[in-house]
């Protein structure tokens, strides 16, 4: 049988592009990849002097047109953080090219083009991942190992948030035609925070999305899921809102409160609550840099084959849950 596994350029350590100079890639993607064990290899833009310019400050190559930059000898993998509605026709381009492929969240809009990609990848020996960054804080396991070790007595339910400021109109997150909205802007995270918790039966219970009528998109909302072993998930978000990036989970002799759960920077030290009858205990996650974790994780995943059937899965799943929430806000049969 044919060895499908690419080649990487580098004995160590893989090359990787970026596809977009986006605000998220040069202020986030960019510092943490140099730390990482990836190798810069080039940043792409539509824009001549906007991939110079970005490539000038980041030490690498620039490149005008991202299907030159998946030309390029050395680039073994692509991050792609482009508008949401170019998500999957790039990511289908890069698998096709034989790169390695990290979305930025929110990957796709429906199930079957998760489902779609996920077989592209695994049929070239590659790896297609979603990039939830908050996942990789150490905060996360934390909650996770308190939860499994009783903590907070049997698990019945999880109540997640996550909410910002209006700000310009005519960004990308408000315009419906690349993707925008505040159900794949924000509401992607309780979401994803929530399926750590929830077992394989997770469903949609209900959901709502409030839209603005001049913007065209939803501006707010709610989603509340359960799986078959009684546990609910209730997730709100929005993009009208004083900011706030919580979830709690409440248990039969206890509650656990991650007060900064999705957007902390790299030098914050995130506080955990601990509500066990009469006391509370305060837990300090230890600072952590969630974006040079994610592009970590994502070169163990290049390296290691045994390593991609999670995100796969994850991937397929966040997809299915999104479409389903949205379907079902609006009176719809999910994609």
């Amino acid at each position: 049988m044919e060895d499908l596994t690419p080649v990487l350029e580098s004995e160590q350590r893989a090359g990787i592009g970026i596809i977009g100079c986006a605000d998220i890639a040069v202020r986030r993607a960019l510092p943490a990849v140099h730390r990482s064990p990836f190798r810069l290899v080039a940043v792409a833009s539509r824009s001549r002097k906007k991939a110079e310019d970005v490539a000038a400050t980041a030490g690498c190559a620039a490149v005008e047109g991202y299907e030159r930059l998946l030309e390029l000898p050395g680039v073994d993998a692509v991050y792609i953080p482009l508008p949401n509605s170019e998500h999957a026709t790039w990511a289908r381009r890069a698998l096709e090219a034989g790169k390695h492929v990290l979305l930025e969240k929110p990957a796709v809009p429906a199930e079957d083009s998760a489902r779609d990609l996920v077989a592209l990848a695994e049929e070239r020996a590659l790896v297609v991942m979603e990039n939830f960054a908050f996942l990789r804080h150490p905060q996360h396991e934390q909650a996770q190992s308190l939860v499994a070790d009783g903590a907070i007595g049997e698990l019945r339910a999880y109540n997640g948030a996550f909410g910002i400021p209006p700000t310009d109109p005519r960004g990308i997150k408000y315009q419906a035609d690349l993707g925008g909205g505040a159900l794949w802007e924000v509401g992607c995270y309780p979401v994803r925070a929530a399926q750590e918790y929830l077992g394989p039966s997770a469903r949609v219970l209900g959901a709502g999305l409030k839209f603005d009528p001049d913007l065209g998109v939803d501006v707010s909302g709610v989603a509340l899921l359960g799986d078959d072993g009684g546990v609910t998930a209730h997730c709100s978000f929005g993009l009208s809102h004083g900011y706030r990036s919580t979830y709690d989970l409440w248990g039969s002799e206890g509650r656990l409160v991650l007060e900064w759960a999705f957007t902390p920077s790299h030098s914050a030290r995130p506080v955990l609550r601990l509500q066990q009858k009469d006391r509370e205990t305060r837990i300090v996650a230890p600072a952590s840099d969630q974006f040079l974790g994610v592009f970590t994780a994502f070169h163990d995943a290049v390296r290691d084959p045994a390593a991609r059937a999670g995100h796969h899965r994850d991937l397929v799943r966040q997809a299915g849950l999104m479409a389903r929430i949205r379907a079902h806000a609006l009176g719809e049969e999910p994609r």
